[in-house]
């Protein structure tokens, strides 16, 4: 006669805790960041008469696009450009996060992804309220709108590393438009456009109905982070032997990933957030574990993974620091100048114009007119 297996009740605490913690930390940073960068743009606003207030770094990670051509000059050069360095170590230390832990960036230091998770949790409470029921995307549509973000990956990864050359990355880089580019950010937001407020708010009402709308078909930078989701050796992996299947993982699981279905959790949306791992009432039956070469694998404690993915931040955005490339190079009188000159800066954008920016900058050197990086 057949017994049945004694369930041993899963007695490790949930780390959701301080997940939340953390992105509130991280998120409460970003507010601090935004609030010095308003008293520096107040100062190029009065002319240099109010008292300068110094410019922070950290704003530059909001400038996705000048930190990866920045980093892509590092790997062909050596040399950490002067103008958005912090940028740069921001981006290098979300890349390496995500090559350990996966796409942890998204849910724990992101705070896109931390305000898509609230507005998402307030969306589901209010759809289960109001209409008894929380809406699925079916997959024939989920799918494809998921590719957007690859796309649009695609043709930002195209135009920069392939379509440029080394000289054209340092010209753009050298340009008043990128040496300006995170004041124009920030009036992208303080002064923003009747068109953009339009596709914000369709953006946040459609992340009330589709949970995190955003980072799940639009995000650039989620697509990049979910690529290297694949190659990270961290990943979660269930014991079919010990499963009882009863769906709670896939339940908690807000990228909607069928974690009971499988043995490892193999999904370019699995933010490696733990919520299915916090979800699974039995012991050593859902859990992330290190895979090895030879089939060999050993477990993660959900401890070490805040600890981890905070920590290798740290580490690489503090290198930058006591490295001397954190601050930029920009003085205060250029920043006057750039200031009053903003509006006439514009970049090269598609295919054509970036073959323009390469043909110029060729002339340039070959009449003897190109100087690289400016004299520091």
């Amino acid at each position: 006669m057949n017994t049945k297996k004694k369930i041993r009740r899963n007695r490790e605490k949930p780390i959701q805790k301080y997940r939340f913690y953390v992105q509130s930390a991280f998120t409460l940073l970003c507010i601090w960041i935004g609030v010095e960068f308003y008293f520096f743009v107040r100062y190029l606003e009065s002319n240099g008469t109010v008292a300068f207030y110094n410019r922070p770094p950290g704003a530059e990670g909001f400038l996705p696009i000048s930190s990866m051509m920045s980093f892509f000059m590092f790997l062909l050069t050596g040399e950490v450009h002067y103008a958005h360095p912090a940028g740069m170590f921001i981006f290098f230390a979300i890349l390496l996060v995500s090559l350990v832990f996966g796409k942890s960036f998204c849910s724990w230091l992101c705070p896109v992804g931390f305000l898509s998770e609230l507005v998402g949790d307030a969306g589901e409470r209010f759809l289960k309220k109001v209409f008894k029921f929380k809406l699925r995307m079916p997959k024939w549509l989920d799918y494809p709108l998921r590719s957007l973000k690859y796309l649009l990956l695609g043709f930002f990864v195209f135009s920069i590393f392939f379509l440029m050359s080394t000289m054209a990355v340092r010209a753009f880089l050298d340009s008043p438009y990128n040496l300006s580019a995170d004041v124009k950010m920030f009036y992208f937001f303080a002064n923003i456009s009747r068109t953009s407020l339009i596709v914000l708010s369709v953006l946040f009402i459609l992340s009330i109905f589709v949970r995190s709308f955003w980072c799940r078909f639009l995000c650039p930078y989620g697509a990049l982070l979910g690529i290297l989701n694949f190659i990270s050796p961290n990943k979660i992996k269930r014991n079919p032997i010990s499963c009882i299947d009863c769906g709670l993982c896939a339940k908690a699981c807000p990228a909607s990933i069928k974690v009971d279905e499988v043995i490892t959790v193999l999904s370019d949306e699995c933010t490696t957030c733990m919520n299915c791992v916090d979800a699974c009432p039995v012991e050593d039956t859902l859990d992330l574990f290190t895979l090895l070469p030879a089939k060999k694998s050993f477990k993660v404690n959900k401890k070490w993974v805040a600890i981890g993915v905070v920590s290798i931040f740290m580490i690489v955005t503090s290198i930058g620091m006591f490295t001397g490339h954190w601050q930029n190079k920009i003085s205060k009188e250029e920043y006057l100048y750039l200031y009053k000159n903003m509006e006439s800066f514009v970049h090269p954008t598609g295919p054509e114009a970036m073959k323009k920016l390469n043909e110029e900058t060729a002339k340039e050197k070959k009449a003897g007119n190109w100087k690289g990086v400016r004299n520091k």
